[in-house]
């Protein structure tokens, strides 16, 4: 039993752990910001349980506590959840999972298992990092979600405590790690400008909703234009070239 433990936890097995642990204290905010944004408890712990992908959360969230309608919230949810699916179809094609293991997986699959996972070359590594940073992210994630709306129904009035607009700062912390090139930092300008010109005229909600599609109609547009998609293998041997 000893030797097993030992060879299950390795350093892909560590990062995953590593990650769940920072991202699922993040659970906390969601959990004050959604009772904040007018959600109970229960609709709070269920909007974690089966969404489950933070800034399609944080999305939901904004939507609601800026007064649009649950249509809305959920479109804007659904649009930023898109790229989860296609991190279903690179895990299945890099860990070939079987067939009664595909919900599970579906479930957890989402920015930080899938990142760890495709980070390592060893298929065995690949897998246990899914695992560790997948089940990890979901079981803390969800547990500090409670937390963070027991202590949110308790805070009375969000404005009080400045929370009614902290959905929006918090989906833009998570955003801001992702501004690395030119090219983000410009879309992310332009998304701003067309939200802030879309607020005055359209119903609350239908801004994200505007923006999301014309970010839908630039990735198609630029996508048709690049290049042909590779293999894991390859893209990881043009890194190391790179490197």
């Amino acid at each position: 039993m000893p030797a097993t433990s030992a060879s299950w936890f390795t350093p892909a097995t560590k990062m995953g752990l590593s990650i769940a642990i920072a991202t699922g204290l993040y659970g906390i905010s969601f959990g004050a910001l959604s009772i904040a944004a007018g959600l109970n408890l229960w609709q709070t712990v269920a909007l974690s349980a089966l969404m489950f992908t933070g800034g399609s959360q944080f999305a939901f969230i904004g939507v609601i506590s800026g007064g649009g309608a649950a249509s809305a919230a959920f479109s804007a949810a659904s649009l930023l959840g898109i790229r989860n699916a296609v991190y279903g179809m690179q895990i299945k094609q890099a860990l070939r999972p079987l067939g009664r293991h595909v919900p599970w997986m579906a479930q957890v699959t989402i920015d930080e298992s899938t990142a760890v996972s495709l980070g390592q070359s060893d298929p065995a590594e690949k897998r246990r990092g899914f695992i560790a940073a997948g089940a990890g992210v979901y079981v803390l994630w969800n547990l500090f979600t409670l937390v963070g709306a027991l202590l949110g129904e308790r805070m009375g009035d969000p404005a009080a405590w400045g929370l009614d607009g902290a959905a929006v700062a918090a989906f833009i912390g998570l955003l801001w790690p992702r501004l690395k090139s030119v090219e983000p930092i410009m879309i992310a300008i332009a998304a701003a400008i067309l939200t802030a010109l879309a607020v005055p005229v359209t119903a609350p909600g239908l801004p994200i909703l505007v923006t999301a599609a014309c970010a839908a109609i630039y990735a198609v547009a630029t996508g048709r234009r690049a290049p042909a998609a590779t293999e894991h293998g390859e893209l990881e041997s043009i890194e190391e070239e790179k490197a």
